[in-house]
């Protein structure tokens, strides 16, 4: 086996299951949803060159491709003529913003759990529950400076995440 083959055969065994379940949320038939999963590794393969095997970018960078995928499978039944049965499949289909937030979720998911925990709770506490500093200092039970300096390192943590996730440049 060659070593892409050898790649793509990690990536599936890694990466399928979220990937199935990412699309599934928007197609809602199995063997389509699979089809198109089948189609996100299929691009990952061809632009291979493209892939960095970072466990964080190469989620994101497959996640950008199903997402890719079940848009243009939206589109594409949009210029469909529908027949009178077939709304049940066009309704199931995402709209664009849906599909980008649900990504967007994910990717900010991913680069929370890289935080400590006591940054998680003052992301949670402050950015989430839309907290002022004193509240959640008060909730936290520390003091107010402590607060503000973990927001302060948990915002510089979470921008080198999603760098290192390829989000940002």
């Amino acid at each position: 086996m060659s070593p892409d083959e050898e790649l793509m055969t990690a990536l599936y065994t890694e990466h399928y299951a979220v990937l199935l379940s990412f699309v599934l949320r928007y197609v809602h038939d199995r063997h389509r949803a699979e089809d198109m999963v089948q189609e996100t590794l299929l691009r990952a393969w061809k632009h291979i060159d493209h892939l960095d095997t970072d466990q964080g970018r190469t989620r994101s960078y497959l996640l950008t491709i199903a997402r890719n995928v079940v848009t243009n499978a939206w589109r594409a039944e949009q210029r469909r003529p529908h027949l009178v049965g077939d709304e049940t499949a066009v309704n199931a289909m995402p709209v664009e913003d849906n599909v980008d937030q649900m990504v967007e979720g994910w990717l900010v998911a991913e680069a929370l759990e890289r935080l400590s925990d006591d940054h998680q709770a003052v992301v949670k506490a402050m950015y989430y529950e839309g907290r002022s500093v004193a509240e959640a200092a008060r909730q936290l039970s520390v003091p107010e400076g402590t607060v503000k300096s973990r927001a302060y390192y948990a915002v510089r943590a979470l921008r080198t995440a999603f760098e290192e996730m390829g989000v940002l440049r």
